[in-house]
C-alpha cells in the first residue's frame, strides 16, 4: 500500500495541534515564553532595535549610578519605564542579554493573560491562538523586538484587566489597581483607559444597587493606583524635588502632545478599522455586547484608542497597547463565521507559523553571519563604533553620538547635555521648561553644544539626515557648522566618525 504524503502531514499536523480541554496553565505559559524566545532571540545581540530603548538604558543606567530619572538625564516617559532597566542593569550589569531576555519575558507574560482572558470570555482554543498572535504582534514587523515602555505597561495592564474580569474577591480590586497604577506610571496615555474601566464599574455596581460594593470597588481600586503613584513621587519629595516629578511626569507630556499631534487623516485608516469590525461584529451576531465581559474588553479597546485621539499620534509601537485586548475580541468573532467553523485552517496555520518569523529567520542568519566574519555575535554600529574608537585611541569623553547613541553605554561615558539623551530631544523646545534647560530654543542648544561644548568627536548616520526633515534650520546649522569644523574621521559600517578640526 503506498504512502499518501498528504494525508502523513495532516496527521503530523494534527499531533501536534493542542488538545485544548487538556491545556494546563504552567504548560501554557512555558509554551508562550518559548515561541516568544524563539521568535526575539536573535535580537539579543542588536545594539538597538528602536532608538527609545536605547535611551531607556541611558536613563535606567544614570538611575543605576545614583540620580533619580529627570536629574542627570532627561526623557519623556513615567519614571516605572527606568526602573525596569535600572533593576537589569544592577543585578545583571551592563547586558543586552538580560534586557533582551527580560524583554521577552514580559512578552510572554502579556500573552499568558492574553490567554487567561480568551479563556474566561470564550474557549481555551480562542485564548490560545489569540496570546499566539499576541506574540507575534508584539515581536515582528518594524522595530518591536526591542524593549519598548509599551511591552512592560500591557505586562501590567493585562493581569491587572483579567482580576477585574474575574471580580472574586473585591480584595482583588486593590492589587488590580495597584497594575493599573504601574501601567500609568509606565505609559501615562495608558490612564485613559483604566479610567474608562473604573467608571464602568462604579457604573455597573450603582445600576445593580450594590452601593456598598461600588463603594468598596473604588476604595481598593483607586487606593492601588493611587499608592503607586504617591510611590514614584517619595523619592523626589525626600530629596526635595517634588516639582521634578510634576513638571517631568505631568505637565512635559500634555505640552508634548498638544506640540507634536499627526494629522487626523494618519490615524484615520485605524480608527476605520475598528469601526467596521466592530459594527460588522454587532450587525451579525458575532459579539455578545450585552455581556458584562465583552463590555470590559470593548471598554478597555475604547479608552486605548481615546488615548491615540487625545495624544494626536498613532506609531506602528503604540499599537502594542492596542493588540493584546483588541485580538482576544477578534478572536471570538472570527470563531463564530460559519465559514470558518466549518474550515479546516489547521495546515494554513501550521504553514504560518512556520513563515510568519521571516524576520527573526533573517536575523538568525545575520548573527551567525556576524560570528563568522567578526568573531561576534553581537552587531550593529553601536558595538562596532565605540571598539573603533577604542582601538584607535579616539577621544571619547568629549562625544557627541548624533546617532547610535546607545553607544554612551558601552563607552561608559554621559551625553554632553540633558537634551541629548535622546538625539531628537534636541529640537523638542516646547520640552526644555520642564527641565530647566538654560536654552530656550532648539538652535540655541545646538549651538552650545557645538560652540561651547566643542565635541571633539562626532558620531553620525552615514548619508542620512542629521535630524527629521521637518526640522529645516536646525538641520541647515548644523550641515554647515559640521562641514566647516570637521572632518570625517573614519566610516564604519552605516555611521560616520567625525574629528574636530579645530
Amino acid at each position: 500500500m503506498g504512502i499518501n504524503p498528504s494525508r502523513m502531514l495532516r496527521k503530523v499536523i494534527t499531533s501536534l495541534t493542542p488538545k485544548y480541554h487538556k491545556l494546563k496553565d504552567k504548560s501554557v505559559f512555558l509554551l508562550l515564553f518559548g515561541t516568544s524566545f524563539f521568535i526575539r532571540f536573535p535580537f539579543f545581540f542588536r545594539d538597538y532595535i528602536d532608538r527609545d530603548e536605547s535611551t531607556f538604558i541611558l536613563m535606567g543606567q544614570s538611575w543605576v549610578d545614583g540620580y533619580l530619572p529627570y536629574m542627570e538625564l532627561w526623557d519623556l516617559k513615567p519614571p516605572i519605564t527606568y526602573l525596569f532597566f535600572a533593576s537589569s542593569i544592577y543585578v545583571f550589569g551592563k547586558s543586552f542579554l538580560a534586557i533582551r531576555f527580560l524583554g521577552t519575558l514580559l512578552v510572554a507574560i502579556t500573552a499568558f493573560f492574553t490567554y487567561k482572558i480568551g479563556k474566561e470570555v470564550d474557549s481555551k482554543k480562542s485564548g490560545f491562538w489569540a496570546a499566539l498572535a499576541c506574540i507575534a504582534l508584539q515581536s515582528l514587523f518594524g522595530s518591536l523586538q526591542g524593549v519598548m515602555s509599551e511591552h512592560i505597561c500591557m505586562a501590567f495592564f493585562m493581569p491587572g484587566l483579567y482580576l477585574l474580569i474575574k471580580r472574586e474577591k473585591i480584595f482583588w480590586a486593590g492589587l488590580s489597581g495597584i497594575l493599573m497604577g504601574l501601567t500609568i506610571m509606565t505609559k501615562l496615555n495608558m490612564a485613559y483607559a483604566v479610567l474608562l474601566l473604573g467608571v464602568y464599574f462604579l457604573y455597573s455596581y450603582t445600576k445593580r444597587r450594590e452601593y456598598g460594593k461600588g463603594i468598596q470597588f473604588s476604595f481598593f481600586f483607586a487606593g492601588g493606583i493611587v499608592m503607586v503613584v504617591l510611590l514614584t513621587i517619595l523619592p523626589y519629595f525626600i530629596t526635595g524635588n517634588p516639582e521634578v516629578w510634576w513638571k517631568s511626569v505631568i505637565l512635559a507630556p500634555l505640552e508634548y502632545t498638544d506640540a507634536r499631534r499627526y494629522s487626523i487623516l494618519k490615524m484615520a485608516p485605524t480608527f476605520l478599522l475598528l469601526g467596521i469590525f466592530f459594527y460588522y461584529a454587532w450587525k451579525k451576531e458575532l459579539l455578545d455586547f450585552k455581556t458584562i465581559m465583552v463590555q470590559i474588553l470593548v471598554i478597555a479597546v475604547l479608552g486605548v484608542l481615546l488615548s491615540f485621539i487625545k495624544g494626536g499620534r498613532i506609531n506602528s509601537h503604540y499599537l502594542i497597547q492596542l493588540y493584546p485586548i483588541l485580538i482576544i475580541l477578534v478572536g471570538m468573532a472570527v470563531g463564530k463565521i460559519p465559514i470558518f467553523q466549518k474550515f479546516d485552517y489547521r495546515p494554513y496555520l501550521f504553514f504560518l507559523t512556520l513563515v510568519l518569523p521571516l524576520e527573526s529567520y533573517l536575523e538568525y542568519y545575520s548573527v551567525v553571519k556576524n560570528k563568522i566574519e567578526r568573531g561576534t555575535f553581537f552587531n550593529g554600529e553601536g558595538f562596532t563604533v565605540p571598539q573603533y574608537l577604542v582601538n584607535n585611541h579616539v577621544d571619547t569623553q568629549n562625544i557627541l553620538f548624533l546617532g547610535y547613541h546607545i553607544g554612551y553605554w558601552v563607552l561608559d561615558v554621559k551625553p554632553p547635555t540633558k537634551a541629548a539623551t535622546h538625539p531628537s530631544n534636541i529640537c523638542r523646545d516646547e520640552l526644555f521648561p520642564f527641565y530647566d534647560n538654560p536654552r530656550s530654543s532648539s538652535l540655541q542648544e545646538l549651538q552650545y553644544i557645538l560652540e561651547e561644548v566643542q565635541p571633539k568627536t562626532i558620531v553620525v548616520r552615514k548619508n542620512r539626515s542629521v535630524f527629521d526633515k521637518k526640522e529645516v534650520e536646525e538641520n541647515q546649522y548644523i550641515n554647515a557648522y559640521l562641514k566647516k569644523h570637521y572632518k570625517i574621521f573614519a566610516t564604519i559600517d552605516k555611521a560616520e566618525i567625525l574629528e574636530r578640526l579645530n
